[in-house]
């Protein structure tokens, strides 16, 4: 499951506001007449998705129960993605 929250650096609890601004900047980094890395197009269309889903009140409200409900559902499985997450972004492999 992609977690839109990370695609744009932001909580759960963020507003629509943060998600305005954090999509602003996000798209500005990683667009790709801007961004010549081979990867900036894919991240400028998860960045895209993200902001699709988290300024759509209904979306976001069903990503948010879809997210619970797979925390709840594969405990383990959703713990290994997080860490694994963490341990790329702490690595820079992110």
């Amino acid at each position: 499951m992609t977690d839109h929250y990370a695609a744009l650096g932001l909580a759960s609890d963020a507003t629509l506001a943060d998600v305005k601004k954090a999509f602003r900047q996000k798209a500005s980094q990683y667009h790709p007449d801007r961004n010549t890395s081979p990867e900036a197009p894919a991240r400028f269309r998860a960045v895209q998705e993200a902001y699709d889903v988290l300024s759509d009140t209904d979306k976001r409200q069903a990503y948010d129960d879809n997210r619970r409900r797979n925390l709840l559902d594969s405990p383990i499985d959703t713990a290994r993605e997080i860490w694994q997450r963490y341990i790329a972004g702490v690595t820079g492999q992110a």
